[in-house]
């Protein structure tokens, strides 16, 4: 009789090859949302998400391997910034898409505008 086994080692490998697969964490955009707007320790990420500083530290690791996060010393305080540099693979694939989304967004434009119009025309009545 064969018994299979998850390994969860497996798993987690895929989400630090890369950070599209390290982006794919809510969690880790939460982080890389707070680290836009500048350095932060680690204390500061937990206490701003309410998380366990260890799921935190996790969490870090992940962004750090796939370079989207760095971190220096400062005394006793490690702080961690966002690498925007490592960002741009994303972006420029997420651009990929900016002219569907303007297309139906102006198609959209329109039909609001035409509705408004309606509506004014009926004097903004729903009687």
């Amino acid at each position: 009789m064969l018994i299979w086994v998850y390994n969860i080692t497996m798993a987690r490998a895929a989400t630090t090859a890369d950070a599209f697969n390290a982006v794919a964490e809510p969690r880790r955009r939460q982080i890389l949302d707070l680290l836009a707007a500048g350095e932060r320790p680690v204390n500061d990420l937990v206490m701003l998400l309410g998380l366990p500083q260890p799921l935190v530290s996790k969490h870090l690791r992940v962004l750090r391997e796939v370079g989207l996060v760095e971190v220096r010393d400062d005394g006793r305080q490690r702080l961690y910034r966002l690498n925007g540099h490592s960002l741009k693979p994303i972006h420029d694939w997420v651009k990929s898409y900016e002219w569907s989304w303007s297309q139906r967004f102006g198609r959209l434009d329109v039909v609001l505008e035409e509705l408004k119009e309606m509506e004014d025309r009926d004097g903004g009545n729903d009687e």
